[in-house]
């Protein structure tokens, strides 16, 4: 019931699927003639739907359309896509602000030292050293970076943003060069993520953290990626095998009643 609910729900919003296939005992179970027309079944949700079909053609051409499984598989990639997109368009924020930086670094020094004596006061009142805070520390020792260096660190700001946008636009169609790029990618940078969250923990990081172990987990294992769970082979037969109109030649592939063992023993 969850499966169809899945399915029809996709429907409810995308529209049907349909098609009819030049293979005459197939077409037969895809459609069906009503007092007000005919009608295909679609081929995500399995419901029949009024009207020409959308497509037609022998049964090898008809478009795989992911339903069930394969279907919220999908939906689990997208939303990766697009948690890969907002963390691209930050990164690249952050790289902007990093060349900025670099072109003027004097100004922005001579701002924060200016605006840090603001603070001073209150500081002081608490009896808070904020001249050897570790944060005030971690940015001015930025100061103490040459130009060249900040460039490059922009620069492979811009590179790493390009890799999860790339990600992103594969996830979000659903291709197998996406799911291998993203569990690379995310795997290398776990050790980095693990060695920031030992240097500071925080709540953000470590569902961060998770979240990426989890990712990488689900796609190696759900998309059978290097060679697990039979590789490719199996993973293609499990994905043809959900379709439609796989399930619908399958059946048609079973002898009737009457016919097979029962009627070899009567000849």
């Amino acid at each position: 019931m969850f499966k169809r609910d899945w399915d029809r729900r996709t429907c409810a919003k995308r529209g049907h699927i349909t098609y009819a296939p030049t293979e005459p005992e197939l077409a037969s179970r895809l459609h069906a003639a009503t007092a007000v027309g005919d009608a295909w079944r679609c081929l995500r949700c399995g419901d029949f739907s009024l009207g020409a079909p959308h497509g037609s053609g022998p049964a090898a051409n008809a478009p795989l359309v992911p339903r069930g499984k394969a279907l919220r598989d999908l939906f689990i990639l997208r939303f990766l896509a697009v948690e890969r997109v907002l963390r691209g368009v930050i990164i690249i924020l952050m790289a902007w602000g990093v060349w900025k930086f670099s072109n003027s670094q004097e100004a922005v020094q001579r701002v924060f030292e200016e605006d840090l004596t603001v603070f001073k006061p209150v500081t002081d009142h608490f009896h808070w050293d904020l001249d050897h805070a570790p944060i005030v520390e971690t940015i001015r020792k930025t100061f103490g970076y040459q130009k060249k260096t900040l460039l490059i660190v922009a620069g492979a700001m811009i590179a790493y943003a390009l890799i999860e946008i790339v990600e992103a636009v594969g996830l979000w169609l659903g291709r197998r060069w996406a799911e291998y790029l993203t569990v690379v990618a995310t795997a290398a940078f776990l050790p980095l993520e693990g060695y920031e969250l030992h240097e500071h923990i925080s709540a953000v990081k470590i569902c961060t953290l998770l979240l990426n172990i989890a990712a990488v987990l689900w796609i190696m294992l759900s998309k059978r990626l290097f060679g697990l769970r039979g590789g490719v082979v199996a993973f293609e037969a499990e994905r043809h095998s959900a379709s439609l109109l796989e399930v619908e030649q399958a059946a048609g592939a079973v002898p009737a009643p009457g016919h097979g063992h029962g009627a070899h023993a009567r000849s």
